[in-house]
């Protein structure tokens, strides 16, 4: 019984053995294994398009003794501008309110004596701020002066953008790879060597950033000589892509 445990166990560790050397060959066949040579280059695609909307937002700020006066009169006033909008065409979609706030105003006497003063209370002021997405541009300066007529009288910029940008992405995707592929072509002719295919393809997507083009706190002496001018220009969307080619030895 001993002599046969005894048999066995020589049988499995041999067995184990030749498992673990065949192991390790194939181990040391991938190790010495060349790796694969490859390029890795950078590709960047812009595509430029007018605009179709523009974001614009709006401020009513009213001053008062007290914050009951101050919210009433900025009430009177935003509704007008609201209903204004609304009868101009601005969808309720396009109205959002992006901020809103009740402060106490102080005054800070001069010290004659070089003490401290306690700051007064003067007075409340409400500010209320509309966000507005116009989307017929040929209507923005009316829409503008307009508003400041009704009451608006401090706000943000004017943003320019797309509504659906996704055509102009396509194509400055689509430049993005043919400068990644030229790219990398030059670089391998240079080197002696022949791309072979993609191994790995990844982008980053920039959108454009808005550039204002108006500033609101300047509103009230605008509209004393009718609507604003204003200029969309264009707005540029760019893509980068990553590309990782094999090559041909």
């Amino acid at each position: 019984m001993t002599l046969t445990r005894t048999r066995d166990f020589a049988r499995t560790a041999l067995l184990g053995g030749l498992l673990l050397a065949a192991a390790g060959g194939a181990a040391m066949a991938q190790e010495t294994k060349p790796r694969e040579a490859i390029i890795m280059v950078t590709g960047e695609g812009e595509s430029v398009m007018a605009p179709d909307m523009a974001v614009v937002n709006l401020s009513v700020v009213r001053q008062a003794k007290t914050a009951r006066e101050a919210l009433d009169e900025n009430n009177k006033a935003m509704t007008d501008v609201l209903a204004a909008l609304k009868a101009g065409g601005i969808e309720d979609r396009d109205l959002q309110t992006s901020g809103f706030s009740i402060q106490p105003q102080y005054s800070y006497p001069q010290s004659n004596d070089g003490q401290p003063q306690q700051p007064q209370l003067i007075g409340y002021q409400a500010t209320n701020t509309l966000t507005v997405r116009i989307r017929d541009l040929t209507k923005l300066g009316a829409i503008i002066d307009q508003s400041v007529t009704l009451g608006v009288n401090q706000g943000g910029d004017i943003q320019f953008t797309n509504d659906k940008p996704e055509g102009a992405f396509e194509e400055a995707r689509k430049i993005a790879v043919t400068n990644a592929a030229a790219k990398a072509k030059t670089l391998a002719e240079a080197a002696g060597v022949k791309l072979g295919r993609i191994i790995e393809i990844s982008e980053n997507q920039l959108r454009p950033i808005p550039q204002p083009v108006y500033r609101a706190a300047m509103m009230k002496e605008a509209s004393d000589a009718g609507a604003p001018p204003v200029a969309g220009g264009e707005n540029s969307y760019n893509i980068t892509v990553n590309v990782t080619f094999a090559l041909e030895q």
